[in-house]
């Protein structure tokens, strides 16, 4: 067989002294403020003093900052060092075998040592609340990269850290809860009977599998207990996806080196840490009228917070602990089935995410997961990494969007972020190659009945 020599692997790169030193918060460029989120009794906007029981100050401020630009602490940046700036790549080998004109570029978060892109906020989150005192942190995780991402930045600080981890996850990823151990986090399977809110969640069998809502009211009531205790979140809230968006702001650097501009931006979407984390600096310069790519969330079609959840004020955890965020909901009922992409089983969208939806500056889809490891199947053979499930769901859309350029002939440049490896996720690819995966399809009644209990916000 003849080899293809013209056929190489393009790789951007920064040096350290090129990495950002600053996150990007796009509420002050957005055509309108997003809504406030509500004190859960009251209804009426929550304050500082709301949130002090469970984060420090510091990100207290970077949740409701209108600054456009936040400084990253040196002693955050020192450690981002050890893996940032991440590498930007043009997928040529993936184009050559979907032989498309389509242009192809993913940004690899897996470089990180947690493999992923969760440690962009882990260390900033574990930096502020050493800063200020706390003993432990607490948290959920659902495919366990969050958990892990926390537990190696608690390490880091001399931080305890406890972590409720997604039953159906727990029970599918043994290695994840193993290497969440490794680096001294303490991990418990969700729902459990260490809390008031797993035991009474947990006694409903339907609860078994768990779901990302219950993990977090079991963190946040083990948080509230202790004065010592503060609890950290993955995903969803402004500050997270803030420290996140050092990964768009590189990723404007290296194409700026490919001499390419994307005409697409496709990210995977759970509670959209990844997706914000990529988009919104490209959205920034969208917003300025600098360039004008279409930016695309998809989501798996089993928990389809966006494209079929209802934009109203509800819970961001199960048992109705956390303030009221205005944002796409299925309902804080709703328990996703057990998809292999744990880390999207969440009944929500960022708010911030679902804000910028209505303001009609991004859209959304949902595919199912066979398409989805289909696509990183492909990916893998090609590109020579195993993803994670979660940015399998992107993959797929990038695909689908290249194919389509072989039958249009429109010029497409396509930027994805890759924001984790699958090491650990290989039970769902043996899933997957065996024939047995299924795609699950939610029917409208469980939809309903967990929309049932949104609560009712006047507004």
């Amino acid at each position: 067989m003849a080899i293809d020599e013209t056929v190489r692997q393009h790789k951007y790169t920064l040096t350290e002294d090129e990495m950002p030193t600053a996150w990007y918060n796009i509420i002050p460029d957005l055509p309108a403020p997003p809504p406030p989120p509500l004190h859960p009794g009251t209804q009426a906007p929550i304050g500082p003093e709301d949130l002090a029981p469970l984060f420090p100050m510091a990100l207290i401020a970077q949740e409701v900052t209108t600054d456009r630009y936040v400084d990253i602490p040196g002693g955050v940046l020192d450690v981002y060092r050890q893996w940032r700036p991440s590498p930007l790549f043009r997928a040529h080998r993936l184009e050559k075998a979907l032989d498309t004109p389509a242009r192809i570029y993913y940004k690899y978060e897996g470089v990180s040592p947690a493999g992923s892109h969760k440690p962009n906020t882990a260390v900033p989150q574990a930096y502020y609340n050493a800063i200020e005192g706390v003993r432990k942190l607490t948290t959920e995780t659902g495919a366990g990269q969050w958990g892990t991402a926390l537990a190696f930045a608690c390490a880091l600080y001399g931080l305890e850290c406890e972590v409720w981890q997604v039953g159906a996850s727990y029970d599918a990823k043994p290695y994840r809860r193993m290497m969440i151990e490794a680096f001294g986090a303490e991990v418990h399977r969700s729902p459990s009977d260490l809390t008031e809110a797993g035991r009474r969640l947990g006694a409903d069998p339907a609860n078994q599998s768990g779901s990302l809502g219950i993990a977090i009211s079991e963190a946040v009531e083990a948080a509230v207990a202790d004065p010592t205790v503060r609890y950290a979140l993955g995903s969803v809230l402004n500050h997270v996806l803030l420290h996140q968006t050092i990964i768009g702001e590189e990723a404007l650097l290296q194409m700026a080196q490919a001499g390419d501009t994307p005409t697409l931006i496709v990210g995977c979407t759970g509670g959209g840490s990844n997706f914000a984390g990529l988009s919104f600096p490209f959205l920034r310069e969208k917003l300025a009228g600098n360039i004008d790519p279409r930016i695309l969330a998809v989501e798996p079609a089993s928990c389809p917070s966006l494209t079929h959840g209802t934009y109203a004020y509800d819970y961001g955890d199960t048992a109705g602990m956390t303030p009221l965020m205005k944002m796409h909901t299925l309902g804080h009922d709703f328990v996703p089935d057990p998809i292999h992409a744990g880390g999207l089983r969440y009944h929500g969208m960022a708010p911030l995410i679902s804000h910028i939806y209505e303001l009609g500056l991004m859209d959304a889809i949902a595919v199912p997961q066979t398409e989805c490891f289909a696509a990183a199947v492909t990916f893998a053979r090609t590109e020579g990494i195993v993803p994670a499930p979660e940015p399998t769901h992107a993959l797929a859309m990038a695909i689908r969007e290249a194919e389509k350029a072989k039958e249009t002939g429109e010029e497409t440049v396509i930027l994805t972020a890759l924001c984790g490896h699958g090491h650990f996720d290989l039970a769902a690819y043996d899933a997957y190659l065996r024939g047995e995966m299924q795609d699950e399809v939610v029917s409208e009644e469980r939809f309903a009945a967990a929309m049932a209990t949104v609560p009712h916000v006047a507004e």
